[in-house]
């Protein structure tokens, strides 16, 4: 799991506890429950409205994503590929119909045994970029899903702003009452603009650059196996893969090994 959305999330939302003690409030005074109730639940309402309702089901299907899985690191699937060119050189295109058998990654499985069954380069190319494509549509609708909801809360807090004033000027009879209530009807606002900057849209951002990760990491992956397939030396293989990484991607280098090991959660470990 990679922790930078927890750190960061913790870290902004201690800042403003931080901020409201030093300024002698407390933080009861911004936990109202009938503001954050419509800021929150409007907002998901009129996401839910604007989207589909499969959409948004797969949406908040895809929120663990964002606090637990692993960034994907392309560089982790070099090795993974540079062997499996060393076994097709030595054994052959069909040997790789067991390792296809092996690995949980579904993609390289199809891949491979593709590969072994003889699928034309051509036509391998075609139907892993579909693949790839597919997923960058897939992934697209939860980030972007949470990306609306940014735009959206913003607006629904000044909604329940309004409403509150409103209930204000019902009450200017009672001016000792004016300071308290004006006070209240602005959490709407702050948790409008709270939930939108320090939820919402971190999430959608973290789920697009998850998305981005595994499709460089899929691409790579691609390019991989039609060099295999095609008889690239593997040594050549992997100096070309390795152009292909962002240096801070890269993961050291492993000694060559007659066993090829296609476990996909060491392909995904983040650089070192």
């Amino acid at each position: 799991m990679d922790p930078a959305t927890i750190i960061g999330l913790v870290i902004a939302f201690g800042s403003l506890v931080a901020m409201i003690n030093l300024e002698g409030s407390t933080v009861s005074s911004v936990i109202l429950i009938p503001p954050m109730l419509l800021v929150f639940v409007g907002t998901i309402a009129v996401g839910m409205a604007g989207s589909t309702f499969k959409d948004f089901i797969f949406s908040f299907k895809s929120l663990p994503r964002a606090f637990l899985s692993k960034p994907a690191s392309p560089g982790g699937s070099i090795d993974t590929v540079v062997q499996l060119a060393d076994k097709a050189r030595r054994q052959g295109l069909l040997s790789l119909e067991e390792d296809a058998a092996n690995t949980k990654d579904e993609f390289l499985r199809d891949a491979l045994q593709n590969i072994a069954d003889g699928t034309d380069g051509d036509e391998l190319r075609d139907m892993l970029d579909d693949a790839i494509d597919t997923k960058i549509k897939s992934d697209g609708i939860a980030s972007k899903f949470f990306a609306t909801l940014g735009g959206y809360a913003p607006t629904v807090g000044i909604i329940g702003t309004v409403v509150s004033l409103t209930h204000v000027l019902e009450n200017l009879s009672d001016p000792a009452t004016l300071g308290p209530m004006i006070a209240s009807a602005f959490v709407a606002t702050l948790w409008g603009l709270l939930s939108a900057n320090f939820i919402w849209l971190p999430i959608g951002s973290r789920l697009a650059r998850l998305s981005e990760l595994e499709v460089e990491r899929m691409t790579l992956v691609m390019e991989g196996v039609l060099a295999v397939q095609a008889g690239s030396q593997p040594t050549l293989l992997r100096e070309r893969l390795l152009a292909m990484v962002p240096k801070h991607h890269r993961v050291p280098q492993k000694k060559s090994s007659k066993n090829v090991n296609i476990d996909p959660d060491e392909q995904m470990k983040p650089a070192a």
